[in-house]
């Protein structure tokens, strides 16, 4: 942040929240630019908003060229007091016909009751709070990534900080939904439009999305009901890795990787030595974008086996941020050191669960899919005569989740469990405790969300009409409160806790 702060002018800051609430609305961008860029052909955003790298415009134009048509994006709209029923977007140029595309607006693709976005730049225009993790051993990276990606979802709610798109209070909170849809490149034939001719899959999914298949891992606690999800995957890849001794979970995992086309090549890349380079594999992997992401050494290099946790929105705040980054490393060192944790729930729960995490103030109103013992021998029920495995997966609040219950031992009781097994100074571990309240504070809501504090600024706001419209005046309030919270100068207890202003 400070080495950012020297490269700024007096009238600029950073804003650390996870999506820009004017962004697309009015004129946002300084100076001013008209939305008429032939790569996004967005009626929102000015091609100037992208980072002028050759990669980012061609990546927004191959996304739209390759699915045939623009993005789209439709968040639905916070119904407020005088919000209209239906909603139908005054602002979107429905008689627009610069580019084809521009059509697509008033044939469908702008749904009512929703905030209509066109371009990846929304989806790219977000921002998040991703950690990568190092792992002692393949298998280990394993066991993380299986075990991690069933708490996605609820970190995520926990996190919530993305209210406003477009302009617009939104009926969620966060803006994994908006990215997914963004970069969603698929044909129509992908999507099961229309029938296969020309490719080779019906692809479920955005490349940006929740997992599609465990790993496993030696530990014991992998059952092939998990993966209940039909998977999609290039057979020739799977055989050709299976012949070379790779095992069926990983074979798989890598071969769905390869139902995606590469979304930018470099004609200077193009020939490459495979043995000393994995840049052909990483153009793939680095654009499918999941709830976690397996990250294999690169060759000749002393990095390991690691593993990327992608899901939790960025916060105001440094604090609040260290608390998120903190709290997920020792969950992840909780994972390794307890060998007898099983976290595993089906594959389609957790989809489910990361649908749930976006609704409005999900981290109170909602019930998230988990395991109801996670200590438990899948091999026993308690009464010690078998049990399904469905009955091992219960639906509990965040709150129950993170802290526990009389039923559920909670994931901070866990963390803390571990906490006692290491040597830290008073300083640290008091530090750390600071951490944990904050993340305890978030899941039995004694702290709000960021989304949710944003969305009580909007509507307690003067200007305010109670119609769903965050005006240019508002926006700009907002973003000088947010300001002030993340540089102490606004007290924000009810957002980050007391003491903890930075």
């Amino acid at each position: 942040r400070e080495i950012v702060a020297q490269l700024m002018n007096e009238n600029e800051i950073i804003l650390s929240v996870g999506s820009y609430p004017a962004l697309g609305s009015g004129d946002f961008f300084d100076p001013p630019h008209k939305a008429n860029g032939p790569f996004s052909r967005s009626m929102f955003l000015p091609d100037e908003v992208i980072n002028p790298h050759p990669r980012f415009r061609t990546l927004a134009g191959n996304i739209r060229e390759r699915r045939g048509e623009k993005v789209a994006i439709n968040m639905p709209i916070f119904h407020d007091l005088n919000t209209p029923r239906p909603f139908v977007d005054p602002t979107i140029p429905y008689t627009r016909d610069l580019f084809p595309e521009d059509k697509e607006a008033r044939e469908g693709a702008a749904l009512p009751d929703h905030t209509y976005m066109d371009a990846m730049g929304f989806g790219m225009g977000c921002c998040c709070l991703q950690i990568t993790l190092q792992a002692p051993n393949v298998d280990q990276a394993r066991r993380l990534y299986d075990q991690l990606a069933t708490v996605g979802a609820v970190m995520m709610s926990l996190s919530a900080s993305s209210p406003v798109f477009r302009g617009y209070l939104a009926d969620v909170d966060c803006r994994w939904n908006v990215i997914s849809a963004a970069v969603d490149d698929r044909t129509r034939e992908e999507r099961g439009l229309e029938k296969l001719s020309k490719d080779r899959f019906v692809i479920p999914k955005s490349r940006y999305g929740t997992i599609d298949t465990f790993l496993g891992s030696s530990d014991g606690h992998f059952k092939p009901e998990y993966n209940d999800l039909e998977l999609v995957y290039d057979k020739d890849i799977h055989q050709h890795l299976a012949n070379n001794g790779i095992d069926d979970l990983m074979a798989k995992h890598v071969s769905h990787l390869f139902i995606r086309d590469p979304l930018v090549i470099f004609k200077e890349l193009l020939e490459q030595d495979d043995s000393v380079s994995a840049d052909h594999f990483e153009n793939l992997q680095s654009t499918n974008w999941q709830n976690v992401r397996f990250k294999p050494p690169p060759p000749n290099s002393p990095i390991g086996w690691r593993v990327e946790f992608r899901p939790l929105e960025v916060q105001v705040t440094d604090f609040e941020n260290a608390a998120f980054s903190v709290f997920t490393v020792l969950l992840a060192r909780a994972i390794l050191a307890f060998g007898d944790l099983n976290l595993y729930i089906p594959v389609t729960k957790m989809d489910i669960n990361m649908e749930r995490a976006h609704s409005r103030d999900a981290v109170l109103r909602e019930k998230f899919f988990f395991r109801r013992n996670i200590y438990a021998d899948d091999s026993s029920s308690e009464a010690g005569d078998g049990e399904a495995e469905e009955d091992q997966v219960a639906e509990m609040s965040a709150n129950e989740i993170i802290n526990g219950s009389p039923a559920f031992v909670g994931l901070i009781p866990i963390v803390e469990m571990y906490l006692d097994t290491v040597a830290l100074s008073e300083s640290v571990r008091r530090k750390i405790d600071s951490y944990i309240a904050f993340i305890r504070g978030r899941a039995d809501g004694s702290l709000m969300t960021a989304a949710a504090w944003i969305r009580n600024f909007v509507r307690s706001h003067a200007d305010y009409a109670f119609d769903s419209v965050v005006s240019a005046e508002i926006n700009y309030d907002l973003v000088v409160a947010l300001d002030d919270i993340a540089h102490g100068r606004r007290l924000a207890p009810e957002l980050v806790g007391e003491g903890n202003a930075r």
